[in-house]
């Protein structure tokens, strides 16, 4: 099992404005509910699941599209996160 890659997945954070960028992704995607989108302190993973699930995409995929709705300092950060 390549742990390397499960770490990153478990250790990946939302940055920037998450308020701007989920509005973004809802406009985008109108099957995202708020629900879907609600960021909770600590539970970044549980809300890349939540829209894994719902768009059926994967990870890496969802990581993104959430890169996409970011500012470009921002974006140069979450780099290392796609797998």
């Amino acid at each position: 099992m390549d742990t390397t890659k499960n770490k990153k997945s478990e250790d990946f954070k939302i940055t920037g404005n998450w308020e701007k960028q989920s509005k973004q992704l809802a406009k985008k995607f109108s099957q995202l509910t708020k629900a879907d989108l609600k960021l909770e302190s600590g539970k970044d993973n549980e809300l890349l699941e939540r829209i894994e699930t719902r768009l059926n995409k994967n990870r890496a995929e969802v990581i993104n599209l959430i890169k996409n709705c970011q500012p470009v300092e921002v974006r140069a950060d979450l780099a290392k996160w796609i797998v």
